[in-house]
């Protein structure tokens, strides 16, 4: 076989690419990489996408003997084969961004709006934490507070309250314990 370049002809570069030379496919990128760039990024409008698909196209090209010269032109073949990926590309992120969307959707619906049977469960809750908190002995209502509703952390309490720090946490404990089973019985 001749020495290929720049200068020979799509089906002999295409013969030897099948043949196993692979300068072959360095010279039809060259030849129609821009092409296909442009077919691509015409649809897809992103030009990150248009040259993964640049490079996609050239691959299954390489990859798949599935051209037949007598058929069409090569940049013809490979217009066609860049614009079929290409839509398929575009449906695809069309159909992820519904996904997306309808998912937000949905987690902005059941977070952000219980509907009124979670309302009212959620009311009844609070009621009876609150209710539950203020059977409690004041020191552990008041460690149960800063800790759970205001965040501080267990020595930060015994800072601000001058207590020792395990004094602190035995008041939680048996403040949580206590609700749990006034809670347990509450509910149960």
């Amino acid at each position: 076989m001749e020495r290929i370049g720049a200068t020979t002809p799509d089906d002999e570069l295409v013969r030897s690419l099948r043949a196993g030379h692979q300068d072959a496919l360095g010279i039809l990128y060259d030849r129609y990489g821009n092409l296909v760039f442009t077919v691509a990024n015409r649809i897809l409008n992103r030009t990150h996408e248009a040259e993964d698909l640049t490079q996609e196209v050239f691959l299954i090209f390489w990859k798949k003997e599935n051209f037949q010269p007598e058929r069409a032109a090569l940049g013809t073949y490979l217009s066609v084969l860049t614009r079929s990926r290409a839509l398929n590309k575009l449906r695809s992120r069309s159909t992820q961004q519904r996904s997306v969307e309808r998912l937000q959707q949905a987690t902005y619906n059941q977070f952000s709006h219980p509907c009124p049977l979670e309302q009212a469960t959620l009311q009844e809750q609070r009621q009876l934490v609150q209710q539950a908190i203020t059977q409690l002995p004041n020191s552990q209502q008041q460690v149960l507070t800063m800790n759970y509703l205001e965040g501080f952390s267990h020595s930060e309490i015994a800072q601000q309250l001058n207590m020792p720090l395990g004094t602190v946490k035995t008041n939680v404990r048996q403040g949580l314990r206590r609700l749990r089973q006034t809670l347990g019985e509450a509910v149960g």
